[in-house]
């Protein structure tokens, strides 16, 4: 079961780590609103946000399915 939760997170950081997204911010003159003051930002922009945080840290993600393929073989293999 948690072998399952570690290959299952070790796969979805995978695909948003190098999977291209064209990740662009909402400018301000693309919005109607009349509200000039600072906008809190919203879960699209959080996830946008972790997204590309994720690529800055590819190396580490590589290194870590390099250990889960290497538990793999050895816990599994025996």
């Amino acid at each position: 079961m948690i072998s399952n939760l570690i290959l299952f997170g070790t796969l979805l950081v995978n695909a948003g780590a190098i999977l291209n997204f064209k990740l662009k911010r909402k400018s301000s003159a693309d919005t109607d609103s009349f509200d000039v003051g600072p906008q809190e930002p919203t879960t699209g922009d959080k996830i946008r946000e972790f997204l590309l945080n994720l690529r800055y840290f590819r190396i580490f993600i590589g290194l870590w399915n390099i250990c889960v393929m290497l538990m793999m073989i050895i816990l599994f293999g025996a």
